[in-house]
């Protein structure tokens, strides 16, 4: 046989059924059909092996060249995590970082709960199903059912998907057709985050995000937590069929409106025939101290979503949950049925049995009672630092293990003599402040922590629900000690930090 270049020689023995598709190919090979060339690819162990100099030259040349400035000002670019478990990470040097960050919220079960991964083990042991778009699946009705128990009222159909922006763009149009063309406006907040997606973008309140694309129109944008501009609105317009709204406002700065808003809400919402969309994607699964952070108020929203921690830190997956009088208005009928169903991995086997795990953990190790108490132990000892610092801490807020740490602006830390000069300067410097705290907890005391959209100043607290009171502790005690440099020496180190790389 010729040795020519592209061309494979085989030797064909017989193949059993189960070899038919490996037999095509060696039948087709040795027919004289052109090999494909594979590409030169990295296998698993190569990526398992990279250098930290080749993870960066591969971010840069094929990720995102931009988000590796950011990194490098907060000296994450010097890391390479090989492990995680529970609330560390531990990088290549075997450094352990206590995670107050929690993926904006995604770790709730903390990294690799041996339950969920024992789940996972078992359904890929035994060669079950992941694709079920022909068939029904029986770990998508179970976790369908699951998260139709766990929610209040009469929220009870679910939608599966992989992603919040998924699950907001889900509940938006389930919403929207509810309501019907006629009132087809949709009402969101000012400093709002639904997502990043084209459509949840049209009600994501930031002009970095939205850029230039072109949006849907039949919006209207009210402050967070105004219950009298809303009320304005739905009298003014009868237009509008729908509010979406973040129970908790995460890239706001963990902004909260009072119970009595949620109340009002609902019944001004009946009173308009307006549907309510709870976002629940960052603050829901336990986080708060309640499964859903609207709980608190005692009310029920007509549709709601999640995500993040649903997929317990090991897998994507999100969900949308509508009341069936409004699921049944939208896609009740045959004819109607497929305009928004589950897209291919919608549902997917191993994603539904990771959640159905999680689920069930959540309520065995109490971990919403957890989130409660030491959540709560958490904002007391933050509390304690904003009296020990006045001039460097502004507000602590939140509930749970959903927490924003205010800075000052940067003038109002300075001796008063400073302050009217680099006042000019506030808006410029504005997150400096956080970043250069955040820095320095990462580079000397071993903790992460997360920042947000808006308001620049806050740092973002999120650690898994299973933080115990001995985490929080080391946190304090960390930020006590950064603080407790004081500004000038804060400013100082993290410039020496950078000229240091």
């Amino acid at each position: 046989m010729l040795d020519t270049p592209n061309r494979v020689a085989v030797d064909a023995p017989a193949l059993s059924d189960t070899d038919a598709a490996g037999g095509a190919l060696a039948a087709s090979a040795t027919a004289g059909s052109p090999a494909v060339r594979k590409p030169k690819l990295l296998s698993v162990a190569d990526a398992k092996a990279m250098s930290l100099s080749d993870m960066t030259e591969m971010f840069k040349d094929h990720i995102n060249p931009g988000q590796l400035h950011f990194m490098k000002l907060l000296g994450f670019h010097k890391v390479k995590i090989e492990t995680a478990s529970g609330m560390y990470y531990t990088d290549q040097n075997g450094r352990k970082i206590l995670d107050f960050f929690g993926g904006f919220g995604s770790l709730a079960f903390g990294h690799n709960h041996p339950r969920i991964i024992a789940a996972r083990k078992a359904f890929q042991d035994e060669d079950r199903h992941e694709i079920a778009i022909a068939f029904m699946s029986q770990y998508a009705s179970a976790l369908a059912k699951n998260l139709a128990e766990i929610a209040p009222g009469d929220l009870d159909m679910v939608f599966l998907g992989s992603s919040g922006s998924e699950a907001m763009e889900a509940a938006i149009k389930v919403a929207e057709r509810a309501a019907g063309p006629k009132r087809s406006k949709v009402v969101y907040a000012h400093n709002s985050f639904h997502g990043k997606t084209k459509g949840v973008l049209s009600l994501t309140d930031s002009e970095l995000y939205r850029g230039e694309f072109n949006l849907t129109g039949n919006t209207v944008k009210v402050p967070f937590g105004d219950i009298e501009a809303i009320r304005k609105a739905f009298e003014s317009d009868p237009e509008i069929g729908v509010i979406v709204l973040e129970t908790i406002q995460g890239g706001g700065g963990i902004i909260e409106a009072p119970v009595e808003f949620w109340r009002e809400l609902r019944a001004l919402c009946d009173k308009h025939d307006v549907l309510w969309v709870a976002d629940e994607v960052q603050c829901g699964m336990g986080r708060s101290g309640h499964f859903f952070a609207f709980e608190k108020a005692g009310v029920v929203p007509d549709v709601t979503a999640l995500a993040k921690s649903l997929g317990g830190g090991k897998t994507a997956m999100a969900a949308m949950i509508a009341s069936r009088k409004v699921y049944m208005k939208a896609y009740g009928t045959p004819k109607t049925a497929m305009i928004h169903a589950q897209a291919t991995f919608g549902g997917i086997g191993e994603a539904c049995v990771t959640a159905i795990e999680g689920l069930n953990v959540m309520y065995d190790e109490d971990l919403i009672g957890n989130a409660e108490r030491v959540g709560g132990y958490l904002i007391e000892r933050l509390n304690g630092l904003k009296d020990k610092y006045p001039q460097i801490i502004k507000d602590v807020r939140g509930r749970g293990f959903m927490v924003g740490l205010e800075f000052q602006d940067f003038s109002q830390t300075l001796p008063a003599l400073l302050r009217p000069m680099v006042a000019l300067l506030d808006d410029k410097l504005k997150g400096s402040l956080s970043g250069f705290v955040g820095a320095e907890l990462f580079r000397d005391h071993n903790v992460l922590v997360a920042f947000t959209e808006y308001n620049r100043n806050v740092i973002r607290l999120e650690p898994p629900l299973i933080c115990g009171r001995e985490h929080v502790d080391a946190f304090i005690a960390a930020l006590d000690a950064v603080l407790g440099r004081g500004i000038v020496r804060i400013v100082r180190d993290f410039i020496g930090s950078q000229a240091k790389k």
